[in-house]
């Protein structure tokens, strides 16, 4: 058994981490943490009585490498790159949740905070691993994407090299209340989103940077994005409809089954996708349509299991040297 740690544990990914990590047959859940620490994890997340029950400590990166090869770091940008730069120090592998290391450092301080840790970010591996498998497998600090940039990237990906850049590529996207966290907001709050759609910081989120800086690294072609995000009514899952220009007429469903044909985690339909399909799941469903030269593509994912903590074990799984689908969900959460 290799040992790892979920800091972070009181969101909603951390929960998720501990959900998969409770049943994994190769990792053991050895170190669990929050920034408080101090009591029981059914205290936390009264669902895991009876199926993993363990302290929760105050967060620290010397207990965390007395006891573990890996640690999954469930925090907040900005705090999360403290504890990474103490736990790369100490020789822990970390998969790292936030957006702290998903990006470029001009591009994540124009959109974040100044960052505190250029040396490990240089070093750091994007975690898609349908784009980056091979770097995956032998890199000691994986940056987890964002649940919109993930399936954002995978939907257009198989496209790139047939999108007119000349035209901008738009993004309509919709996603659960569980993506804003677990901080009660005045847009989360129940009166707020029962019954009710908006949308929120359009052209101006900060997953807009990513889906475009790692577009741009895959293709060369540094594309227009614009990036609206929605908030639904819905608990989890996340929708995606992108829209493009084309330089030439496509068979769009064939170029995704022969883009994706050696990928488990990626599921290509032939009908519009929808957020329950893929439920609780790492799976990305796709579909695409085209009309003439115009680019239609629909895809969808579980915002805090393929859009965070699944996609998480599964980096976790390549870099210690397992098989990608080690203890990853496969069964939707339907109906």
């Amino acid at each position: 058994m290799i040992n790892v740690a979920v800091i972070g544990a009181s969101g909603y990914t951390g929960l998720e981490l501990v959900k998969i990590l409770a049943g994994h047959p190769r990792f053991e859940l050895a170190y669990v943490a929050t920034s408080e620490g101090g009591m029981r994890l059914t205290e936390l997340h009264p669902a895991m009585q009876g199926i993993f029950e363990c302290d929760v400590h105050k967060a620290d990166a010397a207990a965390v490498a007395a006891s573990c090869e890996l640690a999954f770091l469930a925090l907040p940008h900005m705090t999360a790159m403290g504890f990474v730069k103490e736990l790369m120090a100490l020789g822990v592998k970390v998969v790292d949740l936030s957006a702290d290391y998903r990006l470029k450092r001009e591009t994540y301080e124009a959109h974040y905070v100044p960052h505190i840790d250029p040396e490990n970010l240089e070093h750091a591996v994007y975690g898609l691993p349908e784009l980056n498998r091979e770097a995956i497998r032998s890199a000691r600090l994986v940056a987890n994407p964002g649940c919109y940039p993930t399936a954002s990237i995978l939907g257009l990906l198989p496209f790139t090299k047939y999108i007119d850049e000349d035209f901008p590529v738009f993004i309509d996207a919709k996603s659960g209340v569980s993506g804003a966290g677990k901080k009660c907001t005045t847009s989360t709050h129940f009166v707020s989103i029962n019954e009710n759609i908006f949308a929120y910081k359009p052209f101006e989120h900060r997953h807009e940077p990513e889906i475009r800086e790692k577009l741009l690294l895959d293709s060369g072609k540094d594309f227009d994005i614009n990036f609206v995000p929605h908030l639904i009514p819905a608990t989890r899952g996340e929708l995606i409809d992108a829209y493009a220009l084309l330089k030439e007429e496509i068979d769009p469903i064939a170029v995704l089954k022969a883009y994706y044909a050696d990928e488990p985690f990626v599921r290509i339909f032939e009908n519009p996708v929808d957020i329950k399909a893929c439920s609780g799941t790492n799976f990305c469903d796709i579909y695409a349509k085209v009309r003439g030269k115009k680019l239609y593509v629909n895809s969808s994912v579980d915002n805090i299991v393929r859009g965070s903590s699944s996609q998480a074990v599964a980096n976790a799984n390549l870099m210690m040297g397992l098989e990608e689908n080690t203890g990853i969900p496969i069964i939707a959460y339907v109906p």
